[in-house]
């Protein structure tokens, strides 16, 4: 096999992500930075190896490299993006096997996500002011959130025409460029009339009407461009500091107490997997534990005779 950079071949790998799977920006730098790390390890320690000779071994002693300086789910994320990439040249008939396939993935402690009880995310809504139009913006994206369950990014994504009011539906771009439609009720969609009527006044006759065209971002920063998934972040961040939130709250956060409020008044996982887009019914499982936790808690507080 001819001599073939390997930070080269990272650099296809990534551009196919982007191109053919359709992965987002966000998605395809943590494969770029696992992956670039990989190649300086490949490098520094080997000199120059090419992919061809990359065995098992090689893989268990970069593991070994990780491990004490990365947590498991770390290391796990690493070596996916390892196994990915070399099934890739695999593909590409660049090697025969993929020596990433035998390696097992580091066992990872089972994660119970994060969560606002119901009395918490009211409080936490309710508390947004309305003074400005920063302020009906802000509400209107937290509403959204919560009330749907979509992702951050997807947020950030959502259009003008993206939102049905006569149907209460919301229709998002999630992972992999995948369209979806979901439900959103009624106070997140008074929230948004609230915000684009107070928009349309602040702009006013002499306001640009192409902030109000079918695919104009919904939620605008201040400087009237798509607002990012950072500021979405950091928006709320300050907004639970001021509502006195002792742990840090997230969007994704949100998106968590979403769904184990749903599945607590009774969805169906099945319905609440569709709605946040997971593609395995795996990862909407682990919002199970945190019912069956608050369950037995209320069980062992409340059963006379446990």
């Amino acid at each position: 096999m001819m001599s073939i950079n390997i930070f080269d071949l990272v650099k296809d790998f990534i551009d196919s992500l982007s191109s053919e799977k359709g992965y987002s920006d966000h998605t395809c730098r943590a494969y770029q930075n696992d992956l670039r790390e990989f190649s300086r390890f490949l490098n520094e320690k080997f000199d120059s190896v090419q992919p061809d000779a990359v065995d098992p071994l090689i893989i268990r002693e970069y593991l070994g490299y990780l491990y004490g300086k990365n947590k498991k789910v770390t290391i796990a994320r690493k070596l996916s993006a390892v196994r990915s990439f070399f099934r890739y040249l695999v593909k590409r008939g660049l090697i025969s096997d993929n020596p990433a396939d035998l390696i097992l993935t580091p066992k990872q402690e089972k994660h119970i996500p994060e969560y606002l009880s119901v009395d918490g995310m009211f409080h936490l809504l309710d508390q947004i002011k309305t003074d400005t139009v920063l302020d009906f913006r802000n509400r209107a994206i937290f509403e959204t959130i919560y009330s749907s369950g979509i992702r951050v990014s997807e947020a950030s994504g959502v259009n003008v025409s993206s939102v049905d009011f006569k149907t209460g539906l919301i229709r998002v771009l999630g992972k992999g460029r995948k369209e979806r439609l979901v439900p959103v009720g009624e106070k997140a969609l008074n929230s948004i009339r609230a915000y684009r009527k107070r928009l349309l006044e602040e702009t006013g006759d002499s306001g640009d009407p192409s902030l109000f065209e079918n695919d104009a971002p919904l939620f605008l920063n201040k400087n009237k461009g798509r607002l990012s998934t950072r500021s979405i972040a950091r928006i709320l961040d300050k907004i639970a500091r001021a509502c006195g939130i002792p742990t840090p709250v997230s969007p994704h956060v949100l998106r968590h107490s979403f769904a184990t409020h749903m599945l607590d008044a009774g969805a169906d996982l099945k319905v609440i997997q569709e709605i946040l887009g997971h593609k395995s019914l795996s990862t909407t499982q682990k919002y199970t534990h945190v019912s069956i936790n608050r369950l037995m808690e209320t069980y062992d507080k409340a059963h006379p005779r446990k």
